[in-house]
Order: C-alpha cells, then structure tokens, then sequence
C-alpha cells in the first residue's frame, strides 16, 4: 500500500509532466495578490510609456516562453483594461524607440 508521501509524490510528478503544475502555481500566486490587494485605493491611471513598457515585458516573458509568469502579469489585467488586448505598434513612440 502507497504512503501519503508516495501518493504527493506521483501526483507531483504527473502534474508536472502534464504541464499544469507550474500554470496553478502562478494562477494561485495571482489570486493571492488578488485577494491582497486593497480595491478601495484605485490605482493611477498607466501613462502611455508604461503601458508600451509592460506590453513589451509581457512579450519577452511570451517570447522566452515564461508562460507562467506572463500569466501572472497577465492577470494582473491592468494591461487589458487600461488599453485593451493589443498595443498598436504603428504607435510614434514606438517607432521612435526603433529608429535609435
């Protein structure tokens, strides 16, 4: 008969070969910030340079294949709400910062 310990153990590993232990790890992290985080104080508005900077950490995290963490960030939804889903990347300041 299996012990606790080998039960945790089987369950560990079979998660983790599945993909899904890292994904709840950092769904349970987000809601935990969540849950911490004080609603009745608004947060100030993103300035545009911000929100290009977020949206261009958010892409490296994708690009490196940090998906649990971009999914953190992510969650966060501070870079959807404040903009939307998608940063136009015809945008002047960004064109400036690739033409340097």
């Amino acid at each position: 008969m299996a012990t606790v310990a080998e039960l945790k153990a089987v369950l560990k590993d079979t998660l983790e070969k599945r993909g899904v232990l890292g994904l709840l790890k950092a769904r349970i992290r987000a809601e935990v910030f969540s849950a911490l985080d004080d609603e009745s104080e608004p947060r100030p508005p993103l300035s545009h340079e911000n929100l290009l900077i977020n949206e261009l950490i958010r892409e490296y995290l994708e690009f490196n294949k940090y998906k649990y963490t971009a999914s953190v960030l992510i969650s966060d939804d501070h870079l959807r709400t404040e903009k939307g889903s998608s940063t136009n990347i015809e945008d002047p300041l960004v064109s400036q910062a690739v033409k340097r």
